[in-house]
């Protein structure tokens, strides 16, 4: 028996059908209809001698009031199972609807069915209509209720963190969740301690001894957090308590289209991405959207973490058109298959093409006619580009160049250049090589200005900082590493970096583009450097581990032009406030196109024929702040200087 009315509970649990809206209207007419005669049977044993025509003029009018009513105000399209206040006022008010109605029609048609009683008998029919039809849809609410929480015994148990409209919301949307069980709040003070939130208690812990007490006492499973805000504000303490004894940290990314494509609510275990950063920037989405809407958009580097990013974000707003470019097969195919499973009614098209091929983005350019291009194709790591310099001048450089190129020929209305903070005062191939493209560009965008080239193109630059998740970053990297069982590779105890999110990253491109006059490379306030030590314990502790006991971090020294700290990228001395006031543009050197043109030509001849040394030293020419740390191309600094 016990089984049997377990299966019920889980097949009520799982059933996403809802009564059909036809039924519910026979059911209520037919308690309408009782009631009605309810109180005839009342007032004729009680009040006054009733007829049987009385009875049958009002359970008749009864049955077509109540058809007209109920249909009128739709009291019948409510899900039960889902009833709000809100929903039960509305029966209520058409209770209240039938009553007039239907003194009414007795009034209008002359007859005197209950004489002076009328409005006496009106009272006692609505009371007994309100109680039957509230009662049943309440009764049903608390079944339902009651057969949830019987099978959310073998649910995951859950604590809400919080106690504001998005904690109670995210409880609310839990209700009905098949693994998830939430059992009560959690209050970060002593607000609200002891005190019942949506029909629940909340919980206040004072230390982790008291929460894991409550824990085993209460079979705990995890923490729900129902923002990134709210888990980096319990980083050091609850987070870390749930850490210790083995508690799930959970997260619900908020219900949004930019990201994923999705209108459900998801539950994932908190990663090390949700707990870095600081308050993201906030930007205009209005003025985005309507500046992208409609228009034939390119990206390059389509493919790729930033570039996916851009493709999403864009195709939330509502471009025309949007042309995704990247060399890369198999990541360009994934993409393909998330926009068409997303975005069904977007209009775009995947060109596999290589930046470098100068005839492959010819054909781009002239078959589709971008209004704007965001240009993120580049290599971008490090240590790789300070072994194969010439390649990174290929991409990074040579590939800028022609893209800024054709944008011009093909009178795009702006080009958007994704760079990197390792541009400022390089120290390495790969940041030479972004200072060299943003050089470039911006000496274009400068020519058109003065009237010296022929266009109307404007170009913006933004420099990133480390982007968290991203391909081939350190968070990946090391997460990988926990799972072989470390041990976790840290080049040196005291490196530092800056952190921002892939979304947040393609935001600021976006608010960039809008804002943007032309000619500006664009920076923003990133917050307090982490230490990347820091990083590699927090994801151990976050993977259930203890650091340098289950897992050990093992120092390996800093690698080829890699620096220890990297440079700040906004402060009042090197930026120029904008209007937002986490967004400023950098004060660089400006360059006319006719000084560097030739080193340009002469850069791509050099880096084609794989003459690494004199590639390098010509590099260090145009950008003398570049200068190279811990790495075989330190020669060259000593003998320029």
């Amino acid at each position: 028996m016990k089984y049997s009315f377990h299966s019920v509970c889980n097949r009520l649990h799982e059933n996403k059908k809802y009564v059909n809206a036809y039924t519910i209207l026979l059911v209520d007419i037919f308690l309408s209809v009782m009631s009605s005669f309810i109180t005839l049977l009342f007032a004729d044993s009680f009040i006054i001698d009733l007829s049987r025509l009385t009875y049958g003029v009002i359970i008749g009018g009864s049955c077509v009031v109540s058809l007209l009513v109920f249909w009128g105000l739709r009291v019948n399209r409510n899900i039960i199972r889902h009833a709000t206040i809100k929903s039960i006022g509305k029966m209520g008010f058409a209770i209240f609807l039938k009553e007039l109605l239907l003194a009414g029609m007795i009034l209008v048609s002359g007859s005197r069915l209950f004489g002076q009683h009328l409005f006496a008998c009106a009272v006692i029919d609505f009371l007994v209509t309100s109680v039957i039809l509230v009662g049943f849809r309440v009764t049903l609410v608390l079944v339902y209720d009651f057969t949830i929480s019987l099978y959310g015994s073998g649910k995951t148990r859950v604590l809400v963190y919080g106690t504001g409209d998005k904690s109670v919301a995210l409880k609310t949307r839990m209700h009905t969740s098949k693994h998830y069980h939430v059992v009560g709040f959690v209050n970060p003070d002593r607000y609200l301690k002891s005190c019942v939130l949506s029909e629940l208690p909340v919980y206040y812990f004072e230390d982790e001894q008291h929460f894991s007490r409550f824990v085993k006492k209460y079979n705990i499973n995890g923490v729900l957090y129902p923002s990134r805000e709210e888990a980096r504000r319990e980083a050091d303490r609850l987070v870390r308590f749930c850490q210790g004894i083995g508690v799930k940290n959970l997260f619900s990314p908020p219900i949004d289209v930019l990201g994923d494509g999705l209108k459900k609510t998801i539950i994932r275990e908190i990663r090390i991405e949700d707990l870095l950063g600081r308050e993201e920037i906030k930007v205009n989405t209005r003025e985005i959207e309507a500046y992208f809407a409609g228009k034939v958009v390119m990206v390059t580097g389509a493919a790729g973490s930033i570039g996916s990013e851009l493709c999403r974000q864009l195709a939330a707003f509502g471009v025309g058109y949007l042309v995704l470019f990247d060399n890369a097969e198999t990541p360009m195919h994934e993409l393909r298959l998330e926009l068409e499973r997303n975005f069904p009614n977007l209009k775009f098209t995947p060109f596999v093409g290589d930046v470098r091929q100068k005839e492959r983005l010819r054909m781009v350019f002239e078959k589709y006619r971008p209004r704007v291009v965001f240009h993120a194709a580049a290599y971008k790591h490090v240590p790789l580009m300070e072994e194969n310099p010439c390649e990174a001048v290929r991409v990074n450089v040579v590939g800028s160049r022609l893209v800024a190129d054709f944008c011009v020929e093909y009178n795009v209305d702006m080009m958007v250049m994704i760079s990197t903070d390792k541009a400022v005062n390089p120290t390495n191939v790969m940041g030479a090589s972004k200072r060299l493209a943003e050089i470039y560009v911006q000496s274009l965008g400068l020519a058109i200005e003065r009237g010296e080239v022929k266009g109307k193109t404007r170009f913006v630059t933004t420099r990133f900082g480390n982007v968290l998740g991203s391909n081939g970053s350190v968070i990946p990297y090391f997460r990988k590493q926990i799972e072989r069982g470390g041990p976790v590779t840290v080049t040196d105890p005291g490196i530092t970096r800056f952190f921002m999110t892939i979304p947040e990253a393609c935001r600021l491109v976006m608010e960039a583009a809008t804002m943007s006059t032309g000619n500006q490379i664009y920076v923003f306030d990133m917050g307090e450097p982490v230490k990347i030590v820091d990083l590699a314990e927090r994801m151990i502790r976050l993977a259930g581990y203890v650091p340098n006991e289950d897992i050990k971090i093992k120092f390996i020294g800093l690698r080829p032009g890699e620096k220890l700290y990297e440079e700040v990228l906004s402060n009042e001395e090197n930026t120029i406030p904008t209007g937002n006031a986490k967004i400023r543009v950098a004060r660089v050197r400006k360059y006319k196109r006719d000084e560097v043109l030739r080193a340009y030509d002469q850069l791509a001849e050099l880096a084609l024929a794989v003459r690494i040394e004199d590639t390098v030293r010509l590099m260090k020419q145009v950008v003398p702040e570049f200068k190279s740390k811990n790495s075989r191309f330190e020669i060259l600094d000593k003998i320029n200087n």
